[in-house]
């Protein structure tokens, strides 16, 4: 234990932002006057506890950034270059809330998100030179990033966690349509069908392409700056991101298709990892709530999404 504390540290700092104990924004999770959008146990509390989200958060970077105007505005506006782990943790607490939180808590979180997004505009250009305005409230704009979201965590816990998803790969679908909503996703798909249908027709429409900010981006990416005592296993959690892309979206974005032996070394990463991080705090301070919601028989008369 003594060897493997300071390891735990760091993950604990790159993950939450606090090396040690619960942070405040998690123990918040445990106050509120509702049992939230997801019950316990469902599609979306299970993903989203896995220690494959560890392999979905790349993945979804890696898709996300073939969309030329999601590019743009990470390119003109991110500061995850000067700041990787801060946006990485303000993504994290985002989800984590939207999932574990009370209703409110989720829709306070989505609206501050969304006023974020109220700033992140500008132009970029086509593949034929052609200049187009963006904002990152645009209907295409949060509905890509949803869509290459909900399919990343997904096609990752679907690949590594070894169980099958409660209620079916559909259902997680179903639940994360809601988290769309909150961000102001037009229609977001419910269903896996509808999932596939939707990420098919922008590959089939051309709107995704590479260019040098991709590139940029996927070295990113693929060498983030995390301190040295995690340098050695992320190589991994990166070639399983990879491993469950389509081939045609591995090779626009420059990279090789993961071999068996890589993803061997994947999985052995992620139970690794979860043997090191243990049950992951969100999910404990949320029944912390949800047990005194029952006794006071409010839970019963609020209900939560499954």
């Amino acid at each position: 234990m003594l060897l493997t504390a300071p390891l735990r540290r760091r993950v604990l700092q790159v993950l939450s932002g606090q090396p040690t104990g619960v942070p405040e924004w998690t123990q918040e999770l445990s106050r509120g006057t509702d049992p939230g959008y997801f019950a316990e146990g469902s599609a979306a509390w299970e993903v989203h506890r896995d220690i494959a989200t560890l392999v979905a958060g790349p993945r979804a970077l890696l898709l996300q950034a073939l969309h030329p105007g999601a590019m743009a505005g990470v390119h003109d506006h991110s500061r995850y270059r000067e700041d990787p782990l801060g946006r990485l943790n303000g993504t994290i607490r985002w989800i984590t809330t939207v999932t574990y939180g009370s209703r409110a808590q989720a829709e306070a979180a989505s609206t501050w998100v969304r006023r974020l997004h109220e700033r992140v505009t500008g132009t970029y250009t086509t593949g034929d030179g052609r200049a187009v305005a963006y904002a990152a409230q645009d209907a295409d704009l949060v509905s890509w990033v949803h869509l290459a979201f909900t399919d990343s965590f997904l096609r990752a816990f679907e690949r590594y966690a070894g169980r099958p998803v409660p209620g079916g790969s559909d259902a997680y679908v179903r639940d994360w349509a809601v988290a769309g909503e909150l961000m102001g996703v037009p229609d977001p798909p419910r269903s896996v069908r509808q999932l596939d249908e939707r990420l098919t027709a922008i590959r089939e429409a051309g709107v995704l392409r590479s260019d040098d900010r991709v590139r940029e981006a996927v070295r990113f990416i693929r060498r983030p700056p995390l301190p040295a005592l995690l340098k050695p296993t992320y190589p991994a959690l990166f070639t399983g991101a990879v491993a469950t892309l389509p081939p045609p979206t591995v090779a626009l974005l420059g990279l090789r298709p993961a071999r068996p032996v890589q993803e061997a070394a994947t999985r052995a990463v992620l139970a690794s990892t979860s043997r090191l991080l243990g049950e992951a705090a969100a999910p404990g301070q949320a029944r912390i709530r949800l047990r005194a919601l029952a006794g006071s028989g409010a839970a019963g008369r609020s209900g939560a999404a499954s």
